[in-house]
């Protein structure tokens, strides 16, 4: 996990008191919903986000805060980039590494940033399910800029995946 993944996840209000429901003790999804005040449907939700961002353990069990997740965040501020720094000042600005930092207002800047992910995702003639496409964009979120939804839904909007019966595939149109 990294910083710009906490401050993502604990961005919204009610995964933040969700959060501290579990920090407070709570052990169980009951437990959260009592504490937290929150709907079980809210509360359902917001648990897996917060253990995908690797705040949370046991959301199938007992539910504890991941500290060791924690003490790493602490520890790098930043994640790392083994990569060259990226030629393209969009690139920089917008992503560290293979995480996502942010996601540009402008859609021509958004279109590049999207067509690299599109094009270091996804292999072109390749058909993909939506679950692979999902697994394939769940590590550039990792720095919470955005959901692997969220990323889909811009991808197939700009026309670099084509959706098709819940298939996906590259299209060629991703040379920007």
């Amino acid at each position: 996990m990294t910083a710009h993944a906490l401050a993502g996840a604990l961005a919204d209000d009610g995964r933040r008191r969700i959060f501290a429901a579990v920090a407070l003790g709570s052990t169980s999804v009951p437990e959260v919903v009592r504490r937290s005040g929150l709907p079980a449907r809210v509360v359902l939700t917001g648990l897996r986000r917060l253990a995908d961002a690797g705040l949370v353990t046991g959301a199938d069990g007992a539910l504890a805060v991941d500290e060791a997740s924690l003490r790493a965040a602490a520890r790098d501020s930043r994640p790392t980039d083994d990569a060259e720094p990226a030629e393209d000042p969009v690139l920089r600005t917008f992503l560290r590494g293979d995480v996502l930092v942010g996601m540009p207002a402008q859609r021509g800047r958004r279109r590049t940033l999207l067509a690299h992910i599109a094009q270091r995702s996804f292999a072109p003639g390749t058909r993909y399910p939506e679950r692979a496409v999902d697994d394939a964009l769940k590590p550039w979120c990792a720095g919470g800029a955005s959901d692997h939804a969220t990323l889909r839904r811009y991808l197939v909007d700009e026309r670099l995946l084509t959706r098709e019966q819940g298939i996906y595939q590259r299209t060629a149109e991703d040379n920007a």
